[in-house]
Order: C-alpha cells, then sequence, then structure tokens
C-alpha cells in the first residue's frame, strides 16, 4: 500500500468551504492538466442553452427560465426526478447525436484526452425508444467529435438498478452486441438502497464472460455493505465509494487490491449526501493509499468542469499540483482503454508533466 502521510502539508479538513473556493477560475496548470474522465454521464452534461435548443427544435416554446428550472432539486430524490426530467425532452436519434458533439467540444476546453462516458441505456428502453437509431447517432456525434477536437471517447452502458436484473440484463445485451463499437462496460446507477448489488450477479458476470469491463455506483447513498456487495461482482472501479469511509476493512480492501474509486465532489455536495466538503473523505482515501480519480458525474446539473473539480480538491484538501498530476495520472491508469491506448496516453501525459 502507498504511505504518502509522511511528506504532506498539514490538513485542512476542518475549515469551511463556501462558494468562494472557486469563485476564481482553474489556473492554467488545472486547465491544461491532460485529464481523462471516467465518471461521467451524457444526459447529465447536457448544458441548459442545449436544452432549450433540442426542445424549440420539438416546436416547444419553453423559455430558458422555464428550462432551467429543471436543473433545481433539494436532495438526492430531486436529483433523480431532475435527471428524468431533462432525459425526456431526448426525443430523436438526433438529439443524441447534437448532445454527444457538444460533450466532446466542453471535454477539448478543460484538456480532457478520454473521456469514458455513462449513456442511461436503461431509460431508453424503458420509454421504448428505437435504441438501434439512437446509438447510430451516438457513434455518429462520437466520431464527429473526435475529428473534430481529438477527443477519445469510450461508452459504457448504464443499467437502472430500481428496474430490477432483467432490465438490466437487456442493457448488458446491447453493449456486448455493440462491444466492438466503443462501447467498454457496463454499470448500474439510479437508487443504490431500492436494489442490491447481489440482485445483478447474474448479470455481470455474463457480461464479464462477453469481454465487457465491469463498474458500479455503489457507497453514494448506500452503506459500506453496498460497495462490498459491488466488489463481489467483480467491478474494477467504484463509483462515488463516499460510504466506504466508515469501514476501515473495506478502506483497506480498495487500498491493496487498488481498485480505482470515481470521486465526484460537487456531484456528492449538490445532491446532499455529503452535506460539507471538508467532510468528504477524498483525501482520507488518497492518504491511505486508495487509487482515486476526479470526475464531474453530471457536470451541467451541478455546474462545474472537471479544472473546477481539481480546483477544488486542491484548495479544500490542500493538496500540491504534484499531487494533482498524480490524480489525472490516475485517471488514465484506471481508464477501460486496451493496454496500447493506455501506454500512448501515458506517455503523453508523463512527457506534458515533464515540461
Amino acid at each position: 500500500m502507498v504511505n504518502r502521510l509522511a511528506n504532506l502539508p498539514p490538513r485542512i479538513y476542518n475549515q469551511k468551504v463556501t462558494s468562494s473556493a472557486t469563485d476564481r477560475p482553474p489556473s492554467s496548470f488545472l486547465r491544461l492538466l491532460p485529464k481523462a474522465e471516467l465518471h461521467l454521464h451524457l444526459e447529465g452534461a447536457i448544458e441548459p442553452a442545449t436544452l432549450l435548443e433540442l426542445r424549440q427544435r420539438h416546436g416547444d416554446r419553453s423559455s430558458l427560465a422555464e428550462v432551467e428550472q429543471l436543473y433545481r432539486y433539494q436532495d438526492f430524490q430531486g436529483f433523480l426526478l431532475a435527471f428524468k426530467n431533462i432525459t425526456e425532452h431526448l426525443r430523436t436519434p438526433e438529439d443524441y447525436e447534437i448532445i454527444t458533439y457538444r460533450l466532446m467540444q466542453r471535454l477539448k476546453e478543460e484538456n480532457v484526452l478520454h473521456a469514458e462516458v455513462y449513456v442511461s441505456v436503461g431509460v431508453c428502453l424503458w420509454r421504448k425508444q428505437d435504441f438501434a437509431a439512437i446509438f447510430e447517432a451516438l457513434d455518429r456525434g462520437r466520431v464527429r467529435g473526435t475529428r473534430d477536437f481529438g477527443i477519445s471517447l469510450l461508452w459504457i452502458f448504464d443499467a437502472v438498478r430500481q428496474f430490477g436484473a432483467e432490465a438490466a440484463q437487456k442493457v448488458f445485451e446491447l453493449a456486448a452486441r455493440y462491444r466492438d463499437r466503443h462501447v467498454v462496460g457496463v454499470g448500474i446507477g439510479g437508487d443504490e438502497l431500492k436494489a442490491l448489488p447481489e440482485l445483478f450477479r447474474e448479470g455481470y458476470a455474463w457480461a464479464a464472460d462477453q469481454g465487457l469491463r465491469l463498474t458500479a455506483h455503489a457507497g453514494e447513498t448506500g452503506p459500506p455493505e453496498s460497495i462490498w456487495g459491488a466488489l463481489n461482482l467483480r467491478v474494477e472501479r467504484i463509483g462515488h465509494g463516499l460510504t466506504a469511509a466508515q469501514d476501515p476493512d473495506l478502506l483497506e480492501e480498495l487500498a491493496q487490491r487498488q481498485v480505482p474509486v470515481e470521486i465526484c465532489l460537487t456531484s456528492n455536495l449538490r445532491t446532499g449526501v455529503c452535506l460539507n466538503i471538508a467532510d468528504h473523505p477524498a483525501r482520507t482515501y488518497f492518504d491511505h493509499g486508495i487509487m482515486i480519480t476526479l470526475n464531474t458525474d453530471d457536470p451541467a446539473m451541478f455546474s462545474t468542469t472537471l479544472a473546477r473539480e481539481y480546483q477544488l480538491a486542491q484548495q479544500t484538501f490542500g493538496f500540491t499540483d504534484e499531487h494533482l498530476r498524480e490524480l489525472a495520472r490516475n485517471s488514465f491508469e484506471a481508464s477501460f482503454l486496451p493496454a496500447e491506448k493506455k501506454l500512448e496516453f501515458l506517455n503523453l501525459f508523463d512527457a506534458a508533466a515533464a515540461r
């Protein structure tokens, strides 16, 4: 296990962090630092202006103020409802092409070289949308974005856990069908307290047999047992993992096995699962030798960017520039990229960091 306790600046966990912590734009160092993002929902990245444009294409005369109202919520359940309301306005395959391309444009602005993006396939199936047509549009958007912005993007097909194991299996089967078209893995999101990981044991085993990579949201609203359950599904990354801090044995397990934990600071604050940034365990995990990465989760819904997440981590927890370089390197190390492509990005990162 990595021991970083020896040469760290004093902890500042007890400071009260207000909005002033990120009132200033991120530094050029943070903006230009090469990064990957591994926990990013396509639908949660739709900016209000883009959603208004889509609604107007469909004959809706809503104002920007009315659209922005969809992005307001008070707690985690309110967030899930807001996410559902936003996705209801994705009505055509072309909508998915537009939001994919716009996301990649934003990633370019943040110097994100690679992203692994969740698509709420479970929601598409629940709405009985033509997913074959949607996927073709997603792929068109990805191809255009790669051409215009040079961004590498892989898809993770996300099932809604409260829809049950049978619905999740249908999502996993679609992921297997498109595995040769930049679909790299599967996950489960949604309401953690309504569907335990054990319900998906057979589906995850099947997905692994198909060569798909495995991740899961765990320990966001659920207890440490939810994370243990995800590990028992043989997931390779944990989304959020907030409650692991409550279980010393789990912290040790994550550190020894070097299971990456996808940290989403602003997300956890905005949904109310972490009431104060000073209470977030991100620095505890880092000190304990756990491999963590920084992510935006749903950047448009949380009014954040990846550079701002790095800024928030630095200003709150005293991460040095060198620590942030380590976190950025982690984001490539923990990716689901093929080994040769991962090495290519790591070499690019090391060359940039050496300047």
